[in-house]
């Protein structure tokens, strides 16, 4: 392809296709959330009509990326998107910090009395304390333990943080085009990811079952388990798309001078990273 041109991909069936797919699982979950028994089938099939074209799509740019087609000006716009994207993300974690610093700062002070909160304090909830963690007014949430900082979370930490480490020399490996380096700093990486969810999911069989911290234990559970349950989910996503990288490191794709996919992974693997950093600070350790 010519380097001044820019390429126009054909027209596609996947975008059509997605957004069914999206349709089918936001009606199907609307369903599903109101008692409907076409709810969660709904969904399931949303879902994998979602996944297929996830799946198809990829496909379909992996090949075009592989035939030579997207030259300088084509990676400039994939670059332009991720970073969009990222920025997207950082609005979305941004708004449950925030609703975690005003619950913490504002809402439980003024309930609790303090400043001009007096008299909302004496007519709805006499006695209750501006204290954190909160189970709510009158200990509607019940008694629960929060998680020690200084344990899994601690570890979790290290893991993330180490993993981001392992990203970097796969990178710098790819760069140098060593390529068994490549796929065994980059199994590592997704090897970490995991063990970090695996964590994870112990950590909240332990505060379900032994610190009585769940959803409904007030606005900390609520908060907890948003920031916890969604970088969760991100990092699901993350490792998912770095095991593809390595499939695709497997298979000798990537070249020193063109590895866009592989770069926009790591921006995201290490966002994940930062979040999870703020996070382990204001949640767990502050």
């Amino acid at each position: 392809m010519a380097q001044g041109s820019y390429y126009v991909p054909h027209q596609a069936r996947w975008p059509i296709v997605g957004s069914v797919g999206l349709f089918l699982l936001v009606a199907g979950f609307a369903n599903w959330m109101n008692g409907s028994g076409i709810g969660p089938w709904m969904a399931a099939a949303g879902a994998c009509v979602v996944i297929l074209m996830i799946f198809g799509w990829f496909a379909d740019v992996i090949r075009e990326s592989e035939a030579g087609l997207y030259n300088n000006k084509v990676d400039a716009s994939f670059r332009q998107g991720m970073i969009w994207f990222i920025f997207s993300e950082v609005m979305f974690f941004a708004a449950f910090f925030g609703a975690l610093f005003y619950a913490r700062m504002f809402a439980i002070p003024w309930v609790g009395g303090e400043g001009t909160g007096a008299m909302t304090n004496e007519l709805l909830y006499p006695g209750f304390q501006a204290n954190w963690p909160s189970n709510g007014p009158a200990n509607l949430g019940g008694e629960f333990k929060t998680v020690p900082a200084f344990g899994v979370p601690l570890l979790n930490t290290l893991i993330l943080l180490t993993s981001g480490w392992t990203l970097t020399m796969a990178h710098w490996a790819l760069k140098k085009m060593q390529r068994r380096a490549l796929v065994g700093w980059m199994l590592a990486t997704v090897a970490l990811g995991f063990i970090f969810l695996g964590l994870q999911i112990e950590e909240y069989i332990h505060a379900y079952q032994d610190l009585g911290l769940t959803l409904g234990s007030g606005i900390y559970g609520s908060t907890f388990f948003m920031l916890t349950g969604f970088h969760g989910f991100h990092v699901t996503i993350g490792a998912l798309m770095l095991l593809v990288i390595a499939f695709r490191c497997m298979a000798g794709h990537f070249k020193p001078d063109h590895h866009f996919a592989f770069e926009s992974v790591a921006w995201y693997w290490h966002f994940v990273d930062v979040v999870w950093l703020v996070l382990f600070v204001f949640v767990y350790v502050v």
